[in-house]
Parts: structure tokens; sequence; C-alpha cells
């Protein structure tokens, strides 16, 4: 047997702890002094331990560690909880890590304000683009409510592309529009944007993979047609007059190149004309790395327009 401090020091726990939970019944000692009141302990008996702080540590209170404790789980079953208790926790802390990004987003604006230079932005028109696509609803048309959409849509689009045989023939381009009609689904909140994830493809491929609207033709301008492979195809228009800007990082970290080139339209008489488009000019897998071409479509605003 051993004393209480040398039980804590293999359990790597303090005595306090282990007093503790023997007053609450959770892990007593094998025998106590009934004269000295000292506590004994036997090495069986960190197994025990090792549940208890194992479920402590990952969020169960000493009532709930208790309970399960109770009712004799399993070593399966313990690991089987386990592994759920983590996967939550790696959930909140994934959530906490984008909160901290839209968080230094935000201060990346603050400190950048009006430091963008006229040689950042290029305006031009850009060319219609074939896209294969699939599109979602986003709750709201920030950084924090787009991602969690768009990553799983190229995720997918990727997939039903390799086994159609279609290597893409470009880059990728996201697009966006206000939610209206069917296209919205089930009454989705005020704000909700759809999105559109594509990746640029030729004609020649989606016509060796049978995916022209089902093979009866190319698809309308400007209207995503379903293939039946999986994904849609949209001759997506070119805009007449786009204000572009290039960002370098995660898309997380967009709001400071979007908001410096607000200032540059509204400072140069221009005036937005609808959603930026994002043209994925490089995505390596480090996304510090990553390289967006952001195009506003404009138009020149008219005289003390505000």
């Amino acid at each position: 047997m051993f004393s209480i401090g040398d039980f804590a020091q293999y359990g790597r726990v303090s005595a306090r702890m282990l007093r503790h939970y023997d007053a609450i019944g959770l892990l007593c000692p094998a025998r106590t002094d009934p004269v000295t009141g000292y506590r004994f302990y036997e090495a069986a008996q960190l197994a025990r331990l090792n549940r208890i702080i194992a479920l402590k540590d990952l969020g169960f209170s000493l009532q709930q560690v208790g309970a399960i404790l109770a009712e004799e789980v399993s070593v399966p079953e313990l690991r089987g909880m386990l592994r759920l208790r983590r996967a939550e926790l790696a959930a909140t802390l994934a959530a906490a890590g984008e909160r901290l990004a839209q968080v230094e987003a935000r201060l990346r604006s603050i400190e950048s304000e009006g430091h963008m230079s006229a040689d950042d932005v290029v305006v031009k028109p850009t060319g219609t683009v074939l896209l294969a696509e699939l599109s979602g609803i986003a709750a709201g048309y920030g950084p924090e409510d787009i991602g969690p959409v768009i990553q799983p849509l190229y995720a997918e689009l990727c997939a039903h592309l390799e086994a159609a045989g279609v290597t893409p023939a470009g880059p990728g381009l996201a697009y966006y529009e206000d939610v209206r009609g069917s296209a919205a689904g089930d009454e989705p909140g005020p704000g909700a944007v759809l999105v559109h994830a594509g990746l640029t493809v030729t004609a020649e491929a989606l016509t060796r993979a049978g995916a022209w609207c089902g093979g009866t033709g190319a698809p309308a301008t400007g209207t995503p047609t379903a293939t039946g492979l999986g994904f849609d195809v949209v001759a997506l228009p070119g805009l007449e007059c786009a204000a572009t800007v290039v960002h370098r990082g995660p898309m997380s970290r967009i709001l400071p190149t979007a908001q410096n080139l607000a200032h540059w339209i509204d400072a140069n008489g221009y005036r937005s004309a609808g959603y930026a488009r994002e043209l994925y000019l490089e995505c390596p897998p480090d996304q510090e790395k990553w390289v967006t071409e952001i195009q506003e479509p404009v138009v020149r605003a008219a005289p003390d327009t505000p």
C-alpha cells in the first residue's frame, strides 16, 4: 500500500485533491488507519484515478464523473466517450480560432486604413469564364459565414470532377448572389448569400465527360445548368468594369483588403455594382501563401451622389 503522499505522486495529483475525492465518495482509500486517520491506497486504484482525471480534463463535472464510473463503463465504451468529447472540444477550439482570426482581421483593417496605394488597384474588364460549380447558402457575407460553406463545396466539387475525369483548366472563381426565390431553400435568415464555388474548365473536357447539360448542349450564359455528374456548369459573364486588387494570405483575413478597396472605390469616383468575385490564383496547402484577386464590379458614381 501507499501513503496518500506517495499515491499522489504516482497519480500526478495533489494529496489535497485525493482528500476531496474521498470526501465526496469518488475515490476512497483502500484503508484508513482508525487511530491516526492516515489514508492508504493500492496500486490498482490508479486505474480509477486515471479515469477520473481524464473525464474531468475533458470537461465533465465531478458529479458526472461519479455517475459515469458508477455505471462501470467498459474500456471501449470509455474510449468512445473520450473520443466524442475530444471531438467536441476540438470543434470548440476551431470555432475559437476562427473568432480570433476575425478579431485579428478587424485589427488589421483599423491599422491599414488609408494605406492602399493607387498602384495596388487595377480597373479592368474581365472575360466570360466557363465554370464547373456547386452552390450553397451562407448565413451572411462575412468571412466567418462564407468559409464554412465554401470550403466543403470546393472539396465536393473536386471529388465530382475527378470522378467524371474532368481536369480543371484554370483557377477557381467564387461569386455571390442575394438569396431569392426557390434557390433559397427553406426560409434562410436575413442577409443570407448564395455562394457559388467554381473551377475553370474547358468545353472539350466537359464534352468528353458528357457533362453538357446531360448531353443536350452548352449551358445558357449566366445560368448554372445541371450535368447529371454531381456538379453544374455555367458560362459566367465577365464584368464590364471591375476594380481589382490582389489579396495575399488566407481568406479569413480578407477584410482589410476588401475594406481598403472600398475606400479606393469611394475616393476615385466609383461605386460598387454588386458582390465582389474571388479569383483564386494560387492555393497551395499553406494558406499563408494563397494569392487571390478580388474583382469588385463598379460603375462611375453620378456627380454629388453620396
